[in-house]
């Protein structure tokens, strides 16, 4: 154990010193709270998919579904504007008090589908408001130069969080009481996993009672659109309209086509942030040292061939192998997603300080669900009337036009970052 131990401590030495704790104060306090909100959000998304498809909701009924669930992302930048007299901190505990709500009201309504998505866009509202304040808070507690590690080593950490839940979905659906009520159609194992949800979710609230009010002014812009970040936002457009293919109809595609059950699901997701803990700052160094604009170049290229996988891996193989194809584009898809990161360091190096940073990421994503959301819809048609092979082939057109895009990216110095 020696031996791995003295590499992970140097490790966490090295990420730690990508903070600057004179920018942002207890930030460790923070660290904390993100690994904790990561065990609860990967047990809650463990199992979403699965609870779907055990309210009966099939494959164009999953797209209406994540129509409303990504309502909030669209309304983002106006959900944000509400608190823009409210310190980051607050934010913080507000979005998991929210995210808590949403949850009490699924374990609340049974079996009921239109009431369960009610709540599920309830949590997504929590969900999609903390999403711009932690990378806005990691970047500006970063030294100058170093924003990509920092974010790395954030996201790391919410993996290492996420494997943790990933793994206890696993081990509830395992128990064999668990297994005898989900063959007889019942809900205790999703019952279990949301009460522990709950429970991560408030010990994540109770961390961020140890963040300290930041230096400066506590009033941030209601809304900030600048031309100065056109770039941002219009690929922001084509992250919307790809990302939500993988996000929605990938894990539906191994559930209603091959089986995949929660456990199976869960353990895959838990793969993931199990590799992602180690490659998310890696990616973090690889944006500090080659730039922002080659990995978001790199990452749509690698994107181009995992969609075709999707798309043509059951005419390509037989099931089975099929199967275990489309599972390896799975964990590939999920390491590319964390390419996102490329984008917030470019926010942060031509934004004129952190609120305006906040809000011009709120922005882009709620620009990324307005794009989501129809996605959501017409994806959800074309695979039950045309095919998967459509709907992935379109979300490989749109990696080509993403990576073109992300060609014309300026290269900002580092002396030019706040």
């Amino acid at each position: 154990m020696t031996v791995f131990r003295k590499p992970a401590a140097r490790w966490m030495r090295a990420s730690l010193r990508s903070f600057g704790s004179d920018r942002i104060e207890h930030y460790a306090w923070f660290l904390l709270a993100m690994a904790l909100f990561g065990v609860g959000h990967g047990m809650f998304l463990g199992v979403q998919d699965n609870y779907l498809a055990w309210l009966g909701i099939g494959k164009a009924g999953r797209g209406v579904v994540e129509f409303f669930r990504e309502m909030p992302g669209l309304m983002l930048m106006f959900l944000l504007a509400l608190f823009h007299r409210m310190a980051e901190r607050h934010i913080l505990k507000a979005s998991m008090a929210i995210g808590i709500t949403g949850v009490v009201g699924i374990l609340l309504v049974g079996s009921e589908a239109l009431p369960a998505v009610v709540f599920l866009v309830v949590f997504n509202i929590g969900d999609h408001l903390i999403m711009p304040v932690r990378q806005s808070y990691a970047v500006h507690a970063a030294e100058p130069g170093r924003e990509g590690r920092a974010l790395g080593f954030m996201r790391g950490l919410e993996n290492l969080g996420r494997v943790l839940g990933l793994m206890l979905v696993s081990g509830i659906f395992l128990i064999p009481a668990v297994q005898v009520d989900r063959d007889g159609g019942g809900r205790l194992g999703y019952v279990a996993v949301y009460l522990t949800v709950i429970a991560f979710f408030a010990a994540a609230i109770a961390a961020t009672l140890g963040l300290r009010r930041s230096a400066g002014s506590l009033e941030r812009r209601r809304l900030h659109i600048h031309p100065k970040y056109r770039i941002y936002y219009i690929l922001e457009m084509f992250y919307g309209a790809r990302k939500q293919v993988f996000l929605t109809f990938a894990p539906y595609l191994l559930i209603l086509s091959y089986g995949a059950g929660a456990e199976y699901i869960a353990g895959l997701l838990g793969l993931c942030a199990l590799i992602n803990i180690a490659f998310n700052p890696v990616i973090g160094r690889i944006i500090d040292r080659l730039g922002y604009r080659t990995v978001m170049i790199g990452d749509t290229i690698l994107l181009f061939f995992v969609c075709l996988i999707y798309g043509f891996a059951h005419r390509l193989f037989d099931s089975r192998t099929a199967f275990i194809v489309i599972s390896a584009a799975f964990v590939l898809d999920r390491m590319l997603s964390n390419a996102s990161m490329a984008a917030s360091v470019y926010v942060g190096r031509i934004s004129d300080d952190r609120d305006e940073m906040t809000t011009t990421l709120s922005t882009g994503l709620s620009i990324n669900h307005l794009v989501s959301i129809l996605i959501a819809l017409a994806g959800g048609f074309i695979w039950e009337h045309v095919g998967v092979e459509l709907l992935f082939s379109l979300a490989a057109a749109m990696a080509v036009g993403n990576s073109l895009f992300a060609a014309t990216v300026p290269k900002v110095e580092r002396d030019a970052a706040i």
